[in-house]
């Protein structure tokens, strides 16, 4: 009998969200590339949302990856039947920890440019994403540097 309430519960809530489109609500998923982590993502208005990650980075040395973007979607560039792909852009930041010692050297903290299209699969709370980001290291030293990744996310009302 649980297990069946469980199920009922677990549909009605699954019901309300797959209707939802993107553009709207807050999304959790997968990031994978450089960096590779837990991916969050909230609509502001229908063009523009925050996005995040908390991550790992595999560039040079192992290192604790944290990013925050502030994105613009541009839905007129890429027409299709069915879905959205929308070119999206923005400017945000990046703090890049290399190990537990926390010295000046292991610590790195950029600016992010990220330059991104995202599939707004129809009918579905789902978004794929795909992202080059050139970043301009301030701590320890101006140097610039770049990552690239891939994702899923799914979006909750």
């Amino acid at each position: 009998m649980r297990i069946r309430l469980w199920n009922l519960l677990l549909g009605i809530c699954l019901m309300n969200v797959v209707g939802s489109a993107q553009g709207e609500g807050f999304g959790v998923g997968v990031i994978v590339g450089e960096p590779t982590g837990i991916s969050f993502k909230a609509w502001q208005t229908p063009t523009t949302a925050i996005d995040a990650a908390v991550a790992w980075s595999f560039a040079g040395r192992d290192a604790f990856h944290l990013h925050a973007d502030y994105l613009i979607h541009n839905y007129r560039i890429i027409k299709l039947r069915r879905g959205k792909i929308p070119l999206y852009f923005g400017l945000g930041a990046r703090l890049r920890l290399k190990d537990a010692s926390h010295t000046n050297n292991d610590i790195n903290l950029g600016i992010r440019i990220p330059i991104g299209l995202a599939y707004l699969l129809p009918n579905s709370p789902l978004d794929l994403f795909l992202e080059v980001v050139p970043i301009m290291n301030l701590i320890p030293a101006t140097e610039l540097d770049l990552n690239a990744a891939f994702g899923v996310r799914f979006f909750f009302r």
